[in-house]
């Protein structure tokens, strides 16, 4: 089947297009893309007036808790979720039960991905077995396997030496390595360590104990000439060592997610456990820093962390609460609210820290509209207000610190292969996206 997607403001950095145009899908890929194409049959679904279609946001840091804690989230409810914030794909850390350390786990992950048919699942294997540091996982089973990267996510690679070694090997076969960052010698803590974790009575976590290891794993990637990239960077003195690297030709990247570049450690007043995540929210300098690096180009992802919990284990003292908070559902329209309406990033870099660059730095397929190309398919709606309502999310998770908040811009509608699998209904005019789709 074709789909004509008509009139609407395409951006692609990619293509260096960001202008009206018409975007033509045959089946599941993109066929052509310009002005005034012919329908020839195809399906013309006019784009709302307003809204702009984008590559497929691409959320390379997600947890689907599938195997093992199912009751936080599976992968088809997670997959659901994903097309509802807009993203065609997402990348899903290793630290289920049991790991994701081999094959069978990874073949199994792709298998419910492909049964639930939303969001594209790529799966990153464990850098160790069982994320235990100790000893190297088969990097090259899990990637025959279908892993996209690894990363022991949720632990730091403690040793540098097994570090290293992760380095070198997964660069022997083109895969790459994303690094927790965290030295467990300064670990333990709750929030992070300064006057509102203090004035609290809570433990605190040292931006430091984030910045060493950064420091340290930009150092290795040099000497191994291997890439790496640091996952969810939260401190100022991180986002200086992924510059200096970056300046001196290393192959580091980085990202950051939507809850370190908006809020502060000041959050922490009420102990609202929707705040308490790993890294914990900084301090203003710190938030200020990752908006600059944003704005700047030396920060290459924004990234969700998306980490589902069940309201009981949320709903406990500060100190006994798990880390993390969702993201698939919020992440977009924050962004949009808070970088591009603030004119922190323009709408084109928005893309490409959500498309055009985890494609290139997972090496998956999208991030691009070029013809040829998968038809996966983000359509935003820049100037929509919509108010984050936490129980129409389809995460079976809910603990967010967003919920009620009101902002400006949204996702209209997610195609995944030429399928329209999500249409916003709150969004003005979205309804002609629902014939065949939604």
């Amino acid at each position: 089947m074709q789909i004509l997607l008509k009139g609407g403001r395409v951006v692609d950095p990619a293509a260096g297009r960001d202008g009206v145009a018409d975007v033509l899908i045959d089946g599941a890929v993109v066929a052509n893309i310009g002005t005034d194409l012919p329908a020839d049959g195809a399906r013309v679904v006019p784009v709302p007036a307003g809204c702009v279609v984008c590559p497929g946001f691409i959320d390379m840091h997600v947890h689907l808790r599938e195997p093992g804690q199912e009751h936080k989230e599976t992968i088809a409810t997670g997959a659901a979720a994903a097309v509802a914030g807009g993203f065609t794909g997402v990348a899903c850390m290793p630290n289920t039960n049991p790991v994701n350390d081999q094959a069978g786990i990874t073949e199994s992950i792709l298998a419910k991905a492909n049964a639930a048919g939303q969001a594209r699942v790529y799966p990153i294997g464990a850098v160790s077995r069982g994320s235990k540091g100790e000893q190297l996982a088969d990097l090259a089973e899990l990637q025959a396997a279908g892993c996209v990267a690894v990363s022991d996510d949720g632990h730091p690679v403690a040793d540098a030496l097994l570090m290293r070694r992760a380095l070198e090997y997964a660069a022997s076969f083109g895969m790459l390595v994303i690094d927790h960052c965290e030295d467990p010698s300064l670990i333990g803590g709750v929030a992070h360590e300064g006057y509102h974790a203090t004035a609290l009575g809570l433990r605190g976590l040292p931006a430091v104990a984030e910045e060493l290891i950064v420091e340290r794993d930009v150092t290795l990637s040099g000497l191994t000439g291997a890439p790496v990239h640091v996952a969810h960077m939260s401190a100022r003195g991180s986002l200086r060592a992924v510059r200096s690297g970056k300046a001196r030709g290393i192959k580091v990247t980085c990202e950051v997610t939507p809850h370190h570049f908006i809020l502060t450690d000041e959050a922490l007043q009420g102990y609202d456990t929707n705040v308490k995540m790993n890294p914990p929210l900084r301090e203003a300098a710190d938030r200020d820093a990752m908006l600059e690096g944003l704005a700047d180009g030396s920060i290459d992802v924004i990234a969700t962390d998306h980490a589902p919990h069940h309201y009981d284990e949320k709903a406990v003292e500060f100190d006994q609460a798990p880390f993390g908070i969702t993201g698939l559902e919020t992440a977009v329209s924050l962004s949009l609210d808070r970088l591009v309406h603030r004119e922190v990033v323009s709408l084109s870099r928005l893309v490409e820290l959500y498309s055009t660059n985890p494609a290139r730095i997972l090496g998956v397929a999208g991030g691009t509209l070029a013809p040829g190309g998968a038809a996966d398919v983000t359509v935003l709606a820049p100037d929509a207000p919509t108010i984050v309502d936490v129980a129409r999310m389809r995460s079976k998770g809910k603990n967010t610190p967003f919920g009620g908040w009101e902002l400006r811009g949204c996702v209209a509608a997610t195609i995944v292969g030429g399928q329209m699998l999500y249409v916003n209904d709150a969004v003005g005019e979205a309804a002609v996206f629902t014939s065949g789709g939604g």
